[in-house]
Order: C-alpha cells, then structure tokens, then sequence
C-alpha cells in the first residue's frame, strides 16, 4: 500500500491543500496529530481531514488542548492564545471529532503511530539520539512513525550494539526500511527545520520504503489571515522561515 503519513498540519489549511495534491492517489492516510493550534483555519482543517478516506488519526497535544482535556495554561503564551481562538470558532462537530481520536499509540502492521513519542504519545520530543534511545523500547514493531517536533528526521538503532544514529532526510530521497527505526515525516503547516515548505511522507508498505517530501505552498496568504484573525505575529513570520 501506498500511504500518506502527515503530521502537525496547525490549522493550515492552505498548506494542508497543497500536501493532499501533491501527495495524489493513496490507499491510505496516517495523520500524526495536531489539526489545530497557531494557525488561521481550524474549521477548514478538520472538516478537510473528516473527509479523507481510508483515514487513521492521532491526537496531538494542542487537540487535547482546544477540547478541554489539558488545561491551557500548559501552553506557552503565544500557543495559548491561538488555541483560546480555536476553542471560539471551532464547530460543534468538530469538537466532537477531535474527541474521537485517540491520544495513545496506534499500531498499523510493521508501524507504531505516536504524536510525541511512543513512551509519551502526547508530550515527549525526540529531538536527539539520547531521547531516541529512551524509546526504542516502548514499540515491539520494526519502525514507528512520529511528529510533534516539526523536523523531518530519522533516528535509527543498530541491531547489535543498540547505538542510535539520528540524521535529517533529505526531500524525495527513498529510505529503504529496515529495523528498528523511529521516523518523522515533519510537519504540514508549521515547519521547524528551516524548510518552509510543507512536509509529509509516503510510506510504501510492500517496498518498505520511505520518502520524505516537501511542497511549496501561498504562506503570504496564510499570514494574511493570521493577522486577520488577530493571532500572533510570531505565527505568521515563523512560517515563512521555517522555525
């Protein structure tokens, strides 16, 4: 199967667009977690992922967050004021989406799914090959899949000497996959590895490959709205750097 694994879309919907086109035809769609929190378009964003098909997603922490389920006060200021305006505008059945999801690890055939990390499927980063070697193991599959970081990145461990390796990926450079690694395709509408362009993943299931991807999309649009909508300027002048 041919899958799309996304992550950490932030309530962009624009970019959120561009991924699903350039991603094309697929079996099936991972999303990692996070649909709102720092952008413009919750309601967009939500209503988009409701309607893709052959659909598994995640529960990141700023979902938890809009929802009530963790208190904002969690949240650094800025984060914090973009989710009070997602909790105002956010429909009813979206709300009611989100609660659906589910905050823990989801395993799919030789895949773990977390948002954060699979020994804190909520909060941890893996930023590092230390935080890496603290996880590796929390999964009993070949690979898993994460976000929350925003970096496209690969952290692999070596079977005999359980040394873990982290390296970034490299846009549509094919990694053939093999135990035990833990991958994260980087984010749709926040990126943090100074690439402002979207990030996502496809997954090959029968290959057992991945490919990092990146699609340009209109960020001046984007911050337009941002600054429509009264959110931080932070949030509109980060995305154009990718940080």
């Amino acid at each position: 199967m041919r899958i799309l694994v996304m992550s950490d879309i932030h309530a962009n919907y624009t970019a959120l667009e561009a991924v699903l086109k350039a991603a094309g035809d697929v079996d099936e769609t991972w999303c990692l977690g996070d649909l709102v929190g720092y952008g413009p378009d919750p309601n967009a964003v939500v209503e988009e992922v409701r309607e893709i098909k052959n659909l598994t997603c995640l529960m990141g922490n700023h979902d938890v967050g809009v929802i009530g389920r963790m208190s904002l006060e969690t949240f650094n200021g800025d984060a914090k004021r973009s989710l009070q305006y997602h909790e105002k505008v956010l429909s009813a059945s979206n709300i009611e989406f989100i609660k659906s999801l589910p905050s823990k690890t989801k395993v799919r055939g030789d895949a773990t799914m977390a948002h954060g990390s699979p020994r804190d499927p909520l909060w941890e980063y893996i930023l590092n090959a230390m935080t890496a070697s603290l996880n590796f193991s929390h999964f009993d599959t070949p690979w898993c899949f994460v976000g929350h970081s925003h970096i496209q990145c690969l952290f692999t461990q070596h079977p005999e000497t359980e040394r873990v390796a982290v390296e970034q990926t490299v846009p549509d450079v094919t990694i053939a996959l093999q135990p035990k690694l833990i991958i994260n395709p980087g984010s749709v509408g926040q990126p943090r590895d100074r690439d402002p362009r979207a990030a996502y993943a496809i997954y090959d299931t029968e290959a057992r490959t991945w490919t990092p991807k990146r699609v340009m999309y209109n960020i001046a649009e984007v911050q337009e709205r941002i600054r429509a909508a009264g959110l931080p300027e932070k949030h509109a002048a980060r995305i154009a750097e990718g940080w």
